[in-house]
């Protein structure tokens, strides 16, 4: 995610930290290389214009200029220039209505209004909400069987409307149902066309006022880059709308647009949709985005992932037997294979790291079909085998490998990784936590 802004900028940061004194020259040429990583992510030239302009002068304000550290203030004021660019603070849904609280999705064919509108409904019901799902969607072809699977997926309600039903009447009709039937809230999702035009925008304009809903999301493809900023400013002007979308963020290795579609609209980014998975869609943080975009990592984020996806009971009973001394085997190495995969795999966990310790894992080749494979090797070995890897020969890993698929050589690979792991478990149950920072290379699952 945003690979290509990070690495820029993250190089910059450690550069301008380096400065011990601060001039109109130093910043003058950091400031060309944030301007140059901003145009190359496809933020859009009058924010990034704007967004230097700021920055440089702040950067040669007094409270910089008589820092002790004025490398670090400098960083500092880049940082908070991005969350300020970004929304200053997390917006999160407004739903202080009379129920049901309507939330009406807008944007484009493929930005991914119907997935986002599952993957909100999911949001919504581990909140305890009563949603409904209705698909005002009549052109696409499949639209609305995609978004009743995903509402039976979820167990959800999915309004039925009656056949040949226009967009206007399936709203009202679901709205209706909504209340008739105690629902505390309506997601009712649009159709989009492959570009802007006016029939589209007399039809969502319709569908507001047909609905009044407390909430227009505008639901936009990161992927985009420029084209997303020109649609954001059409839905903009044609709808009151009240939050952002950005879909697909995991697959933008630019950024332009998370920068740039707030600055456009004036309104929120409110979610971000990362991966196919209903799971998801993270709320949007500017802050913990900023710190992310400048190579320090979003550990808070990393540790709301884990609360509320890792078996507590598990880990806790793992952390008992580390304690006691029993050891660590191949199956606890499954175990946190399988806590890895519960937050959205290695990919989505080295995003959240800080630069150094995702490029140290990147360089070392990890991935999360080397942690597929991984555990494929563990599940074809015998709870024996699994107590004790000391047993395993030649004739038994021949076995292994044949039943997971993979090479000999592979199931090797595996062995010696659990060996180093198992060396970092030990320090850890001995209180040697700077030995295991050293070793720490050799204990992330899938490095070779």
């Amino acid at each position: 995610m945003l690979d290509t802004l990070t690495g820029r900028l993250s190089r910059v940061v450690k550069t301008l930290r380096g400065e011990a004194r601060i001039t109109e020259s130093n910043v003058s040429d950091a400031l060309r290389e944030v301007r140059l990583a901003l145009l190359d992510a496809d933020v859009a030239l009058p924010v990034a214009k704007d967004f230097i302009a700021r920055v440089r002068e702040k950067a040669l304000g007094q409270e910089v200029l008589t820092s002790l550290t004025p490398g670090q203030a400098v960083v500092g004021v880049v940082h908070r220039e991005l969350i300020a660019l970004m929304g200053e603070s997390g917006a999160g849904l407004n739903l202080a209505t009379q129920p049901p609280a309507v939330i009406l999705m807008a944007g484009l064919q493929g930005s991914g209004k119907t997935t986002s509108s599952g993957k909100l409904a999911k949001l919504l019901a581990e909140q305890k909400k009563k949603v409904l799902l209705a698909s005002a969607d009549v052109y696409r072809p499949a639209a609305i069987e995609q978004l009743r699977t995903l509402a039976r997926q979820l167990d959800v309600g999915f309004y039925e409307a009656p056949p040949d039903a226009k967009p206007v009447a399936i709203a009202s009709g679901a709205l209706d149902h909504a209340r008739r039937h105690y629902f505390d809230v309506l997601i009712v999702d649009t159709a989009g066309r492959l570009s802007i035009d006016e029939a589209m925008m007399d039809e969502i304009r319709a569908l507001h006022a047909a609905v009044q809903p407390i909430e227009t999301l505008f639901v936009v493809d990161s992927m985009q880059g420029q084209d997303a900023v020109n649609v954001a400013r059409a839905f903009g002007e044609a709808l009151p709308l009240t939050g952002v979308i950005l879909t697909k963020l995991d697959g933008d290795a630019r950024g332009g647009a998370a920068l740039s579609v707030r600055a456009i609209t004036g309104k929120p980014i409110k979610f971000v949709g990362v991966g196919e998975k209903l799971t998801g869609l993270e709320a949007f943080h500017p802050e913990r985005m900023a710190s992310r975009i400048l190579g320090m990592g979003d550990v808070l984020s990393l540790i709301e992932e884990a609360q509320k996806n890792v078996d507590v009971a598990q880990a806790e009973q793992f952390a008992r037997k580390m304690k006691s001394g029993k050891g660590f085997d191949l199956e606890d190495f499954r175990q946190q294979i399988g806590q890895m995969k519960k937050m959205g795999g290695l990919s989505s966990l080295l995003d959240k790291l800080p630069g150094d310790l995702a490029r140290m894992a990147q360089n070392a080749q990890v991935d999360d079909r080397t942690i597929a494979r991984q555990e494929a090797i563990i599940l074809s070995m015998t709870p024996a085998e699994r107590a004790k890897p000391e047993i395993l020969k030649a004739s038994r890993k021949r076995r292994i490998a044949a039943g997971a698929g993979v090479s000999v050589q592979q199931v090797n690979q595996l062995l010696n990784q659990f060996e180093a792991a198992q060396k970092m478990m030990k320090m850890v149950s001995k209180g040697g936590m700077a030995k295991m920072m050293r070793g720490m290379k050799g204990m992330l699952p899938g490095m070779r």
